[in-house]
């Protein structure tokens, strides 16, 4: 089975995208420490994938138990990918953590999340370019 690592900021996303992917149906809030552990769920569509939804952190440096539940997960457990939830409100924040993500070594891809929002701002991110300089796969969610 392979395991996808869901993985970001705080309040970018994470597990809303989880509940999406999965069919599940955990607690969201827009505040920081709703997701305090580890939750895993089976790709709706394909059974061979296994989501790990962690708490939101802000860097692999861990301040809090639930940045080191996070930590531990990815540096311990080596999931097969990684799903890097980022806001894409708020980028240059959140790719702090994306970059010392790709340092892991694991395969990381990049979702762009809330572009719809930072589009009615009038804003865009160059999804090839931002990809091209990571040298990751980007991806735009909403």
């Amino acid at each position: 089975m392979t395991e996808i690592a869901l993985i970001g900021n705080p309040n970018s996303g994470k597990t809303s995208l989880f509940n999406l992917i999965t069919g599940n149906n955990q607690r969201v809030g827009n505040w920081p420490g709703v997701t305090v552990e580890r939750k895993s769920g089976l790709v709706k569509k394909n059974k061979d994938l296994e989501i790990q939804d962690l708490p939101g952190i802000y860097s692999m440096s861990p301040y809090s138990p639930e940045e080191k539940v996070a930590r531990d997960y990815l540096l311990s457990q080596r999931a097969d990918s990684i799903l890097n939830v980022v806001d894409a409100t708020n980028l240059e924040r959140n790719l702090y953590l994306t970059t010392q993500l790709i340092e892991t070594g694991i395969p990381v891809t990049l979702a762009l999340n809330m572009s719809d929002v930072l589009e009615a701002q009038g804003k865009q991110i160059n999804v090839d370019k931002l990809s091209y300089h990571l040298g990751v796969p980007v991806v735009a969610t909403s």
